[in-house]
């Protein structure tokens, strides 16, 4: 019996003897099967390689990024958001190891993972049995748990309270239950935004974007960006750490995600009716 691995999206399956026939994160229109094909793996065998590890990074104080090198599936980091009430993981990655587990239990170990959506739900069971941790998703994307567990808290409505004053908020969009992470703490006390790619940061770090598919380009509705601004408009942060290690918005986060919403609401409003024939 085997937690098989999809390669592409890096989520872990439950046990099972065979490979799964496909992984339905990856069928998705908002996600993809690679040009190769659905592959699969599993830890042991990425570990067993000899070829990826995990880099820590501090990001601030109180906040530490863990990423796997080279890139596995999505490529995306974990945030670890350290205080005296527990730790929180953010996100989720598929590598976990040894040497990763003695880092981070020196770092004060791992009490609570929350996750934004399910591309990024990845081994988060390996990661909260390994440290002990309860998982909170949103229950609007219960479907896309891959490997059930009694760890796994679905919570409702439209925000959760964490330990360390750190508040879960739904917006929705990439995904129903799409979550980003208020921590009032960060950037000096001025608040940060953890946001996966929930509210995702682009190139121009002055600017971030919202999608309802990112590998497939296929944008949000005008009402669902102006609800997601107005969802997040109340909180106050300076800061935005996106999905990566170098996706940061490092200040004026706030009034980022409000020009950018509307000048994202702007650009559909504008574009001509397609006429048929």
């Amino acid at each position: 019996m085997q937690h098989w691995i999809c390669v592409t999206c890096g989520t872990q399956f439950a046990s099972s003897e065979e490979k799964p026939e496909s992984c339905p994160i990856c069928l998705d229109q908002r996600q993809y099967v690679g040009p190769q094909g659905q592959q699969w793996t599993t830890l042991e065998e990425m570990r067993g390689g000899g070829e990826y590890s995990n880099t820590i990074k501090q990001h601030e104080p109180g906040l530490v990024g863990i990423g796997t090198t080279p890139k596995f599936a999505i490529g995306q980091r974990g945030l670890l958001v350290r205080s005296e009430q527990g730790n929180v993981l953010w996100d989720c990655i598929t590598y976990l190891d040894d040497e990763t587990y003695e880092a981070v239990k020196k770092l004060g170990g791992i009490s609570a993972i929350a996750i934004s959506h399910p591309h990024y739900y990845s081994t988060m069971v390996q990661w909260a049995e390994r440290f002990d941790a309860t998982i909170y998703l949103h229950e609007d994307d219960r479907q896309w748990v891959m490997r059930p567990d009694e760890r796994i808290v679905f919570w409702s409505g439209e925000t959760q309270q964490l330990p360390g004053d750190i508040t879960l908020v739904r917006l929705g969009g990439h995904f129903p239950g799409g979550t980003v992470l208020h921590w009032p703490q960060g950037a000096d006390g001025k608040g940060a935004l953890l946001t996966g790619d929930i509210i995702t940061v682009v190139v121009d770090r002055r600017w971030v974007s919202f999608m309802y598919s990112y590998p497939n380009l296929i944008p949000l509705p005008a009402t669902e960006v102006a609800r997601i601004r107005d969802a997040i408009k109340p909180y106050t942060f300076d800061r935005i750490y996106g999905a990566w290690f170098e996706t940061i918005v490092h200040e004026d986060a706030h009034n980022a995600v409000i020009r950018s919403a509307d000048r994202y609401i702007e650009a559909l409003q504008a574009v001509l009716p397609i006429r048929q024939g």
